[in-house]
């Protein structure tokens, strides 16, 4: 079988992180005996001059994999037309969450257009039911939906953990977005837990475009010393050395569309304090309302009272991680395009 993605997002020399979920989603394909080639442009002219360079080697697909619906919507729906080769939608993007609302600031006839590719789709798979409820919400219909995971990658599957057994290590992972993450609310919630006890530390891995910004309004909050550990951007093997030690992780985003420390952290069985965001309902341990951790509702003590419930954790939520496997994501598309060609699964 031979699978083409086509995809705005996919890791390069210039970013190495960009749509690394769907640079997984082709290896886990691959290892089900898929052949894949790949599309990876952000312009229409330059995703026709490559499917022009695939059809020149005589190369042609069984099944279109479209990741975001996007501009490469044009191609899928062409060559849908011109040979009849069905196409699938795996959808990430978090611009229809209502938190973002980016979809429905684009123009009608853009909305309408994606709106069309979807329904000519044979399938549409968000990577999480907000998310597909929030495209509905958005007019967004399909033939069929489904859920997909993203890969976690196997060294995060840990049977013995190590945890200290003085201080207690939580974590905090993202790419410090402040809009979508809510950083600012998580150390305001550690400033106010430090007047009750500093037997924890916060450890707050990567970086990003407000990474400056999140350094400067920590300082001005003046914790204790030692209280935060910033260790900046770590390759995906500390990042599991961190959960392997960890005794909570704590997620305060505002909007995911996955949530893919989520699953990290469950695969690695370490308890998870989180907002309703992404797979946070299936994931975490203990949920914190968007409104307690943005201080909304005058309740952050709430917010606190998590954190504090977090440091007494000694085990994460008993649960299926398989799902989150290479060979499990692998296996489901498989059987997607298989069921696309009408074959027997």
């Amino acid at each position: 079988m031979r699978v083409l993605f086509l995809t705005p997002w996919y890791p390069s020399e210039r970013d190495a992180m960009a749509g690394l979920f769907v640079q997984k989603h082709v290896e886990a394909v691959r290892a089900q005996g898929v052949e894949v080639r790949v599309i990876h442009s952000q312009t229409l002219g330059d995703t026709w001059r490559q499917w022009k360079a695939l059809q020149r080697e005589g190369w042609m697909p069984d099944v279109v994999q479209l990741n975001v619906l996007q501009k490469q919507g044009v191609l899928a729906l062409w060559i849908k037309r011109r040979y009849n080769i069905p196409y699938i939608i795996v959808e990430h993007w978090s611009g229809y969450l209502p938190q973002s609302g980016q979809f429905l600031r684009m123009p009608v006839l853009t909305r309408r257009f994606y709106a069309r590719v979807a329904e000519k789709a044979e399938a549409l798979l968000t990577v999480s039911m907000p998310l597909q409820q929030a495209m509905q919400a958005c007019g967004i219909h399909a033939k069929q939906w489904g859920l997909i995971d993203n890969v976690v990658d196997d060294f995060f599957f840990q049977k013995n953990r190590n945890t200290p057994n003085t201080r207690k290590t939580l974590l905090h992972i993202s790419c410090f977005d402040e809009r979508a993450k809510n950083i600012r609310g998580l150390l305001l919630a550690v400033k106010m837990l430090a007047v009750q006890q500093q037997d924890f530390q916060l450890v707050l891995i990567g970086t990003g475009v407000d990474y400056a910004e999140v350094r400067a309004f920590s300082d001005s909050l003046h914790l204790p010393e030692g209280l935060l550990v910033w260790t900046g951007e770590l390759p995906p093997r500390e990042v599991a050395e961190w959960l392997r030690k960890a005794d909570a992780l704590v997620l305060s985003s505002r909007y995911e569309t996955y949530g893919v420390v989520l699953a990290e952290a469950a695969a690695a069985g370490v308890p998870i304090v989180s907002t309703p965001v992404g797979i946070a309902e299936e994931t975490a341990d203990l949920i914190v309302p968007h409104e307690i951790a943005q201080n909304k509702s005058g309740r952050f003590a709430e917010f606190i009272e998590s954190i504090l419930w977090s440091t007494d954790c000694v085990a994460g939520k008993k649960q299926n991680t398989a799902r989150f496997t290479a060979a499990a994501v692998g296996k489901k598309l498989k059987t997607i395009y298989d069921s696309c060609l009408h074959r027997d699964i």
